[in-house]
């Protein structure tokens, strides 16, 4: 229970004017409201959801990039190009099905859930795709640029009304701050499963690399044709298996999810008018203090990571040697992660959000640091994967546990506005992906300039040394902004439970029968 939390359960009478509960003293007379409890199934259901994205979105992000340089031999400036407009039109289309779901009707199944249903299968198939190497090597650079785009773009109409799902699953702050952990743990397991099923079965094959890195262009074509052309086919095919056996991982998952969660809409929404215009509700959403520093802080520290997600394989393949081992060193790390989420959950509870923010997100600086400076040490790497889970799970966590703050704390300040949760959660995952996008593109195009040889079993000082920086200084220094952001953020735990109370109240107004309209519309107003 977090710290002063016992207080919640006290009346809001203290938030309102006493006109409002004098008027035929209504709220004395009502019975309290039970709390909504979500069921330990519905929870899990409702976290199964989180896992297609995580366990494609893993696959992706730590072996898409070696893989278009070493196996599907994508030359390094147009795998930048491909990682670059993949990403940034990634993050294109969460606005874009954030618009299109705020206008969505509710139907029998929900306002969300149809998005779900009908991006699924379309989904799995151009996963597939991404991962299968065509025979015209003239165009295998706008295959992959068509399939990655059009995998982001149906992972986005699943990804965004399911992020959304949070404040429709309960009306409880607790029961989702609960939900929202059995997601992220079940999230980070299936990066485990992401990193388990692609590293494992890929790293059974043997991906060919040539001795010499300063072979000509020809002499590289004819390896190809003669020495290396049965192993480079096995290593596409394992590609192609782990691919299938992802696909069906998340078929399963989005099954899971349709036939185990349903919506809840709120009380005081379905007296409103209709919801607002989308470019109305984007104005609101952005001129939102909170949520502006929220995204803000969470921008840089998320761009640290997915920085070091991104060369995780080649910095271990290159710089450190461990060709054969990065695959178990990024097991170790996701499996730290899963272990600690409970943990994290637990310290947020009970020492407040903004503490673990600062705890968990820092705890990464000095490991980095350690890689950093250290010479190869098989040893001392393990040890320093299983600790930076632990901060790779806070990073998981946290920002969805407190999007939802802002949210309350939005409607709270604008009682009218509806529909507006769509908005919240895609122009996050907007600013983060567009900017991974960026951080992307520029650490292929950096190994390009500094003269990264496409499937050499060695690479250049200069490369090795590239690598270095981008998985240890620059994610630091992305960390260390990212938290100075974070003291601008204004919802402490006593600001929540202030909110909480609020809401209820308003809820509560809302949902009662001997209300009349004048005094709903009187609460919402002064609320």
């Amino acid at each position: 229970m977090a710290k002063g939390e016992g207080a919640e359960s006290g009346s809001a009478a203290g938030l309102l004017p006493a006109g409002i509960i004098q008027a035929g003293e209504r709220p004395a007379q009502k019975e309290p409201k039970k709390k909504q409890q979500l069921s330990v199934c519905s929870k899990l259901c409702y976290a199964v959801g989180g896992a297609p994205y995580q366990v494609t979105g893993c696959a992706l992000g730590f072996f898409l990039q070696i893989y278009l340089l070493d196996v599907a031999q994508v030359d390094p400036f147009s795998a930048s190009i491909i990682l670059f407009v993949g990403r940034a039109w990634d993050a294109i289309t969460d606005p874009l099905v954030g618009f299109f779901i705020s206008k969505s009707s509710w139907t029998r199944l929900g306002r969300l859930m149809p998005w779900i249903i009908f991006s699924t299968p379309l989904a799995v198939v151009a996963y597939f795709l991404i991962w299968f190497v065509p025979d015209f090597p003239q165009g295998q650079s706008l295959w992959y640029l068509l399939f990655y785009c059009l995998f982001e773009t149906l992972v986005t109409c699943f990804h965004v009304p399911y992020s959304a799902l949070t404040m429709f699953i309960s009306t409880e702050q607790s029961e989702r701050d609960s939900a929202t952990a059995y997601r992220m743990t079940v999230e980070v397991l299936g990066t485990v499963l992401g990193t388990a099923i692609q590293g494992q079965i890929v790293g059974q094959a043997d991906t060919p690399c040539l001795q010499d890195r300063n072979i000509s262009a020809v002499a590289l074509e004819g390896a190809n044709r003669t020495h290396s052309t049965t192993s480079l086919r096995e290593t596409q095919n394992a590609y192609l298996l782990a691919a299938g056996v992802i696909a069906t991982i998340y078929i399963i998952c989005a099954v899971i999810l349709i036939l185990g969660v349903r919506e809840q809409r709120e009380p005081y929404e379905t007296q409103q008018a209709e919801p607002m215009s989308f470019f109305r509700g984007l104005r609101l959403v952005m001129s939102h203090g909170p949520y502006v520093k929220l995204i803000a802080g969470f921008l840089f520290t998320s761009l640290a990571f997915m920085l070091v997600e991104g060369n995780f394989a080649l910095f271990c393949t290159y710089t450190l040697g461990f060709r054969n081992e990065f695959q178990n060193l990024l097991l170790a790390i996701m499996l730290s992660a899963t272990f600690t989420i409970p943990i994290w959950q637990w310290f947020l509870t009970r020492f407040g959000k903004k503490t673990a923010v600062y705890v968990g997100i820092s705890s990464a600086v000095p490991f980095l640091t350690l890689v950093a400076l250290m010479e190869r040490n098989l040893i001392i790497t393990y040890v320093v994967a299983v600790a930076a889970g632990i901060s790779v799970a806070a990073a998981f966590l946290l920002p969805w546990s407190m999007l939802p703050d802002v949210i309350d704390d939005f409607h709270l300040k604008q009682p009218h506005s509806r529909g507006t949760e769509p908005i919240f959660f895609s122009f996050y995952v907007f600013f983060t992906k567009f900017a991974s996008g960026v951080s992307l593109g520029i650490s292929t195009l950096s190994l390009d300039f500094a003269g990264y040889q496409t499937r050499g079993c060695t690479q250049p000082r200069r490369v090795k040394f590239t690598l270095k920086m981008l998985v240890t200084m620059t994610p630091i220094v992305l960390i260390l902004l990212g938290l100075l952001l974070f003291k601008l953020y204004p919802i402490d735990e006593e600001k929540r439970r202030q909110n909480k109370k609020a809401l209820q109240a308003l809820r509560e107004e809302a949902s009662s029968s001997g209300c009349s309209d004048t005094d709903s519309t009187e609460l919402a107003s002064i609320l």
